[in-house]
Formats: structure tokens, C-alpha cells, sequence
């Protein structure tokens, strides 16, 4: 993802500081990996690659993907090719459950966070990250951007509890995130030669920008959420 993202001639040290958000996403993996139980069963929804599987080595991992979001990934890692929407598992057949950077891309989000309480036990924990004011990708399958109210709301009325939403950066990571992708956008055809100027002025800002995050208390500006929940356990009762 670094590399499709900021390019070949940008060094790989620079490129994993310049992708705050990504590196806090995979924190937050695997600080979900470490609460999960040995040979609990996870469900990957939305798994791409599978980039995420090797982080749960006591787990049972089951990777589900439409296939259609990028057309140069390799998708024949999949366990399930499916649609979110429409599982093809039986009810409570998952403890935990990762829907990472996927729910932008699902043209029924409230269907697909429905059938994600529907698979996972009672009480089974979900972590999910999806955008707010990220740039369009894996196109033309990118329909929506949420608010944290909108991922609460569409989270409790598919049945999920104790739900928490985390901003992943503020406003200043948005700025450095804006002049990293400048970075990206100028590699290619006649831009390459506004490339040496861009990056002169582009790069030491964006690495040292997040840092002023402290700055900004509310957070509207953030790139991403990080939301965690549980399925509810009226589940029982049906």
C-alpha cells in the first residue's frame, strides 16, 4: 500500500512516517489481536489481500471479499468471495469480526453492518475503521464517507452495543496527509517535472505537522474513525 500510494522514488523510512493513519490502523489490529482468544473465530469482512491474517496467529482467520475493489490485487488467497451484504454463514458463527477501510465501499452499509451482528455470537466484538475525509480510492466502488455520528447511528440500529469511535489524526495529520499525496500526484507524465520542487516544499512539513495535533480537541478534521462494538446479547432472545 505504500508503494501504489507515494511511489517508488520516495524512501521507505519516509513513507512509513508519512502514513500516520495506516500505521495507527495496524496498531489497532493488533491491539484487537491480543485481546482475541486462542482459536477464537474471526471474520476478516472485507480482507482484500489478507493483509491482516498473520496478525491473529492463535486464531481462526476466514477472509470475505467481493473481488472487485482493485483490479491489481491478488485475490485468490480468499477463503469466501461473497457480498457483506449477503454472508453465506449461519447466525453466531464468529466471535470477533475486522472491517477495515472496506465499509466506504459497500453500497448498502447499514445492510452490511446488519449481517455482521447477525454472524458474530452474542456479545462478539467488531473492530472497524472507515473514512471521513479520505481521497478517493478503489474506484468506482467508493460510495460513501461517515461522521462519527453517522457510524454510531447505522452501529445501534444494527444492534450493536457499547459502541466507541476514536478519530485516527486531527486536523494537522489532514494537512500533512494532503501535501504527502502532492508527492503521489506528481509522479506521472509532464508533473514529474514540478516533482523536485513539490517535494522540497511538501515533505519536512508533512513530517513534522502531526505533531500539532494536541491542537485540535475535537477532532472534526480526521481522516478516519476507529470504532469498536459489541454484537448484542438480546441476540439470545430471538
Amino acid at each position: 500500500m505504500l508503494e501504489q500510494r507515494f511511489g517508488g522514488l520516495t524512501p521507505g523510512f519516509i513513507r512509513r512516517r508519512l502514513m500516520r493513519v495506516e500505521a495507527a490502523i495496524e496498531r489497532a489490529i493488533d491491539e484487537f489481536a491480543l485481546a482475541t482468544a486462542s482459536g477464537a473465530r474471526v471474520l476478516d469482512a472485507g480482507c482484500g489481500e489478507g493483509a491482516y491474517v498473520g496478525r491473529f496467529p492463535n486464531a481462526r482467520v476466514v477472509g470475505v471479499d467481493l473481488a472487485v475493489g482493485d483490479s491489481e490485487w491478488d485475490y485468490t488467497g480468499l477463503d469466501v468471495r461473497a457480498d457483506l451484504a449477503r454472508l453465506p454463514f449461519p447466525d453466531d458463527s464468529f466471535d470477533s469480526c475486522i472491517n477495515i477501510v472496506t465499509l466506504e465501499h459497500v453500497p448498502e452499509p447499514a445492510a452490511v453492518l446488519t449481517e455482521l451482528g447477525r454472524v458474530l455470537q452474542p456479545g462478539g466484538r467488531i473492530l472497524i475503521v472507515a473514512p471521513q475525509l479520505w481521497e478517493v480510492h478503489q474506484a468506482p466502488h467508493d460510495y460513501f464517507r461517515f461522521t462519527r455520528y453517522g457510524l454510531e447511528r447505522l452501529l445501534v440500529q444494527a444492534g450493536f452495543d457499547g459502541v466507541t469511535i476514536e478519530p485516527i489524526g486531527g486536523f494537522f495529520t489532514l494537512l500533512a496527509r494532503r501535501l504527502a499525496n502532492s508527492l503521489n500526484f506528481f509522479q506521472g507524465g509532464v508533473r514529474w517535472v514540478l516533482f523536485p520542487f513539490v517535494a522540497v516544499a511538501a515533505l519536512v512539513p508533512a513530517l513534522l505537522l502531526p505533531s500539532l495535533d494536541f491542537l485540535d480537541r475535537k477532532k472534526d478534521f480526521t481522516l478516519a474513525w476507529k470504532c469498536q462494538a459489541r454484537a448484542s446479547v438480546r441476540k439470545e432472545s430471538r
